[in-house]
């Protein structure tokens, strides 16, 4: 195997978790906004801007595109390859999981606004968690491509 295709390997992957990850995570919340907007339409803004919050993690996922890019080209060795493939993973698997968390604590945070309570900030908060995990992943992968 050509070492360039290992890392489009990678790459293909990294994308294709954050982005899956951010659909289950965004289609969560979503779930809860509909319901929730049936017995409080006025917090619809609310629902809106939780039920974005797990999409940021496909973008996680464009932005290390972005930063492996360089390493893309005919002379990569099969050690950069290599990183960029695990690199890669990482990033999409850690994607993948804090988003679609992230939008079970989001489709809960709606549902008690739904339900009445004062719980957008509370929400907010919390979800930024499973969020901080993405983006360190990226800063990791960041890291690793000054190393490579």
């Amino acid at each position: 195997m050509e070492p360039i295709l290992l890392a489009y390997i990678g790459i293909g992957i990294m994308l294709g978790l954050s982005n899956v990850g951010s659909a289950f995570g965004v289609t969560i919340a979503g779930n809860a906004a509909i319901g929730s907007t049936k017995k409080n339409p006025d917090a619809f803004g609310n629902y809106m801007v939780l039920s974005a919050l797990p999409g940021t993690q496909g973008l996680y996922g464009f932005l290390g595109f972005f930063l492996m890019t360089p390493f893309l080209v005919d002379g990569i060795t099969f050690f950069q390859a290599s990183a960029v493939f695990g690199a890669s993973l990482a990033v999409g698997l850690i994607c993948l999981f804090s988003a679609i968390r992230q939008g079970q604590i989001c489709a809960n945070g709606i549902a008690g606004i739904g339900a009445g309570y004062d719980l957008f900030g509370k929400t907010l908060i919390l979800a930024v968690f499973p969020e901080l995990y993405a983006i360190v992943s990226v800063a990791a992968l960041f890291l690793i491509t000054q190393s490579i």
